[in-house]
């Protein structure tokens, strides 16, 4: 699914709230085949999955990220009234069962296989397990990455090698796929840092530098130490200080700060309501949810998207020196655009993008900021693109390249603020494209 930008909005930044608040759920929904696994779950799965879904609709959580939804999904959906959904990769065998409801829209959804499985305790290679990736954008020019993760299960040699391995990889996608950004990594892990052998939930602490809500908030900071008895929870759960291997994990960015304000397992609000088993849970797996509070940093902001999820992906806001101001600004292009590139005054330089066209430029003045970008989008190969780039500056001046399309959107930077840098996708092309806009 592709956020639809609407151009009435794109000069509102400027007005854009500088701060917010979402809820976010984490859920294994238990939706393997009966035959298959029955979950010690009182019900039949088709009505317990009507059930979940009506309860999505009544809490209207911000953004929940289902795992195990695989035979039941359209039951899920049925009853569920969010406005933005992913639409299943298939039943079990076929699917990830990792599926999206949100009240917001995403652009560059993307599903990613696991590079390993183990059936030493189950059978975790019987269907196609994995992760996936979508930039959430709850309000204009905010974006945070999200990703929702099923983890191998099991505890015997081969299981922890696969499951380690699992969250090293989502450790190296995000290291490669979310440079600059805000990330929320959710989803049933599989894993407890009290065991020994489970080392991938403090990889994704250490290399990416998330934190755990759950640590932060219910335990002082400390986390469980690694090879002491587990930590176990009823289901549903009153205690907030016991483990579940259902995690979300967090980290803001030097755009959008994180802040998660509270810590739940929600199991009690998702009770059976069907007379013969009232009060039932509908899972096995306890839901996690969280409250997060995001605020823009006051000198730092970014763009919409324009473009699609293809080529390398880049941000150049973990390079910004403390003050940065635009002096040269520089276009690649011919019947698209090849490349972009600007030099900043302390002689910093961004560039992106291929080698083909020809090369512009444009010399900012004393004081000459630029202030207002045209994108125009097309298809090429199937792909979409950014085909026309025009940047203009406070002093009137205009650079541009690429050939201009029906697909047009201008975004104009808030005021007392000039774009200074990039972010987006590109390869021997701009794929994607989206404006850093830091103050002056």
């Amino acid at each position: 699914m592709k956020s639809i930008i609407l151009g009435a909005l794109l000069p509102a930044l400027a007005n854009a709230a500088a701060s917010g608040k979402f809820t976010a759920l984490s859920f294994n929904v238990a939706g393997l085949p009966s035959i298959l696994q029955s979950n010690d779950v009182n019900g039949t799965k088709p009505e317990n999955a009507n059930q979940l879904g009506t309860y999505f609709s009544k809490y209207g959580y911000d953004i929940i990220n289902m795992q195990e939804d695989f035979n039941y999904h359209a039951y899920i959906y049925e009853t569920d009234n969010h406005a933005y959904r992913t639409a299943t990769s298939g039943g079990a065998a076929i699917g990830s069962g990792l599926n999206t409801i949100s009240n917001y829209d995403w652009v560059d959804f993307e599903r990613v296989k696991w590079n390993k499985c183990s059936d030493a305790s189950g059978a975790d290679c019987l269907t196609p397990k994995g992760l996936t990736f979508m930039r959430w954008n709850p309000v204009e020019g905010v974006y945070i990455d999200f990703y929702n993760i099923h983890a191998d299960a099991g505890t015997e040699d081969d299981d922890e090698t696969a499951r380690n391995s699992n969250l090293q990889q989502v450790a190296d996608f995000i290291d490669t796929k979310s440079i600059g950004n805000a990330v929320v990594v959710m989803g049933d892990t599989n894993s407890r840092y009290t065991r020994a052998d489970d080392t991938g939930l403090r990889v994704l602490t250490s290399q990416n530098n998330l934190a755990d809500p759950w640590v932060e908030l219910e335990r002082d900071g400390v986390y469980p130490t690694a090879g002491a008895d587990a930590i176990l929870c009823d289901n549903p759960s009153s205690i907030l200080t016991c483990e579940t291997v259902d995690k979300v994990l967090y980290r803001g960015s030097d755009l959008v700060t994180l802040k998660a304000d509270s810590f739940d397992y929600n199991g009690d609000k998702f009770t059976n309501t069907d007379s013969k088993y009232l009060g039932s849970v509908l899972s096995d797996h306890n839901p996690v949810l969280v409250n997060f509070t995001w605020s823009l940093n006051s000198k730092l902001r970014q763009s919409q998207f324009a473009g699609g999820p293809h080529g390398t992906w880049f941000s150049d806001v973990p390079k910004l020196p403390s003050s940065p101001a635009t002096s040269v600004i520089k276009f690649r292009g011919n019947k698209r655009v090849d490349h972009v590139a600007l030099d900043l005054a302390d002689g910093t330089s961004f560039s992106h993008g291929g080698t083909g066209g020809t090369e512009v430029s444009l010399a900012l003045g004393s004081g000459e900021h630029w202030t207002q970008t045209k994108l125009c989008t097309g298809k090429y190969n199937s792909h979409t693109r950014i085909f026309y780039i025009q940047a203009t500056t406070s002093a009137g001046n205009t650079l541009e390249t690429g050939v201009s399309t029906a697909d047009c959107q201008t975004y104009t930077a808030p005021d007392g603020f000039a774009v200074v840098g990039f972010m987006g996708q590109s390869g021997d092309e701009i794929d994607q494209l989206a404006l850093v806009y830091a103050a002056y």
